[in-house]
């Protein structure tokens, strides 16, 4: 079973508030061990505002989200704790020891979680399939690899569009040669035996 929640597009739309709930998407609660277990899809790069609303709605699931860490690649600032709910999460990074598009999420005693984290610039239909791809019980991919492909396949799929653009413009399927004239239709007329040498 995968969890995903999330607002309408027209919600997310008006609401980019901090406290609207995450965009969120969990692999199946004891499925096979994969190298992610979800993705998060934030509003923005604001952890301060981000992380309440993430971890109020993993609590219940995961028990208690006591730390997170990140890189702060990504994070233009990295707070040390944020309140939570009438408690604090403590906030670590690593730069070289973790992926830049990952989230690290710990329960006290009960386990540790890693999330795709999804730019929060990133189309719907691209957040989308990260999504899918990170909440796979089976998914062998890191954070980064998801991410870089996901750019290959938008920049094909930009680039295919672009020459049916082109193409479309001058005229598609629908083109003829420049120099043709009007067609003229092409009748078949028997024609009589007639035998040689008469």
């Amino acid at each position: 079973m995968t969890a995903t929640i999330s607002l309408p597009p027209a919600a997310e739309a008006d609401d980019r508030s901090s406290s609207s709930a995450p965009r969120l998407s969990l692999a199946a609660t004891g499925s096979a061990p994969a190298l992610l277990d979800g993705a998060w899809w934030p509003r923005s790069r604001d952890l301060a505002a981000e992380l309440p609303s993430l971890t109020a709605v993993l609590d219940p699931v995961w028990g208690r989200i006591t730390r997170v860490t990140v890189n702060p690649t990504h994070w233009p600032v990295v707070p040390r704790k944020v309140p939570v709910a009438g408690r604090v999460v403590k906030v670590g990074w690593f730069r070289a020891e973790q992926d830049p598009h990952e989230l690290l999420l710990l329960s006290y005693r009960v386990g540790r979680w890693n999330l795709l984290v999804i730019p929060p610039q990133t189309t719907p239909d691209s957040a989308a399939r990260l999504m899918a791809a990170a909440s796979d019980p089976l998914g062998t991919s890191t954070g980064s690899r998801l991410m870089e492909d996901e750019a290959r396949s938008r920049t094909e799929y930009e680039a295919d569009r672009a020459v049916e653009a082109v193409w479309d413009s001058e005229g598609g399927h629908e083109a003829r040669a420049p120099a043709a004239g009007p067609r003229v239709p092409v009748v078949s007329v028997p024609v009589p035996y007639q035998p040689m040498g008469r």
